[in-house]
């Protein structure tokens, strides 16, 4: 029977115990029937870098707010609250000045 890898440390030395998986390396421990539902969305900035809840960008262009006359400036800073699989808008983030909005990632580079 061949158990996946460690999705932590990448170890191959894990073993099962009742439904979940245990990594003897790092000791993490998952169901590996969550893992397959939880696939992370893959996201990245203008730059290429990948981009993860929590961490600090800044715009990279100016922003047009829809519905409004206001202006998101180059420079503003921001942080990543929630990465969503949205078509336009990936981004769920708390923009410094302007509260919380969805922006598209490829207009924002990671601080």
């Amino acid at each position: 029977m061949s158990l996946p890898p460690c999705p932590v440390c990448n170890s191959e030395f894990v073993y099962p115990d009742q439904n979940h998986l245990i990594c003897p390396e790092c000791a993490h421990e998952w169901n590996p029937e969550e893992a397959l539902m939880e696939e992370k969305v893959i996201v990245k900035d203008a730059n290429g870098t990948l981009l993860e809840e929590g961490d600090k960008i800044t715009v990279a262009k100016d922003l047009k707010v829809k519905g409004s006359s206001l202006v998101i400036k180059v420079g503003t800073k921001a942080i990543i609250k929630r990465i969503v699989d949205g078509k336009d808008h990936q981004l769920d983030c708390k923009v410094d000045g302007v509260g919380e909005m969805m922006v598209t990632a490829q207009f924002v580079k990671k601080a």
